[in-house]
């Protein structure tokens, strides 16, 4: 059996392999940059547009939109948490709440019995209760 090993052929594929990824890198650096620019214009334009005439505030040159984007971002968070992330936290809270509302979840399974009840004894029940009620009512005025 004989190898097909091309020394050279294999070092052309690993460098290519590692322009390609350089390339995509370059390119998403390039995208990330150009989103980011294009965020911070969509932010001066929306409150150049709304703030001053709603709010009497004054207008924002870009600068100062992409520093209030970023204070934004650093007072209400960068996004992290969503759903392939943070998951202790979402465990955490899940066994929290079971916790903190277990006799009222308890309580709320009873409900689920609430329809077969309402159709085989509810009604009547109700309308006994009505007719107590108005017979109650009519007794007072009378009296």
């Amino acid at each position: 059996m004989e190898q097909d090993i091309n020394p050279r052929r294999k070092m052309e594929k690993t460098v290519e392999h590692y322009i390609k990824s350089g390339f995509k890198i370059l390119f998403f650096i390039v995208f990330i940059i150009l989103v980011s620019l294009l965020v911070g214009y969509v932010v001066m334009w929306l409150w150049n547009w709304l703030m001053p005439e709603v709010f009497g505030l004054p207008f924002l040159s870009y600068w100062q939109a992409v520093g209030l984007l970023f204070l934004a971002k650093l007072f209400f968070g960068f996004g992290n948490g969503g759903p392939s992330k943070g998951g202790k936290k979402r465990h955490f809270k899940k066994r929290f709440s079971k916790e903190k509302c277990g006799g009222l979840r308890r309580d709320f399974e009873d409900w689920k019995l609430y329809d077969q009840f309402w159709k085989t004894e509810g009604e009547q029940a109700f309308k006994n209760y009505v007719d107590k009620i108005k017979g109650d009512e009519a007794e007072e005025r009378t009296s």
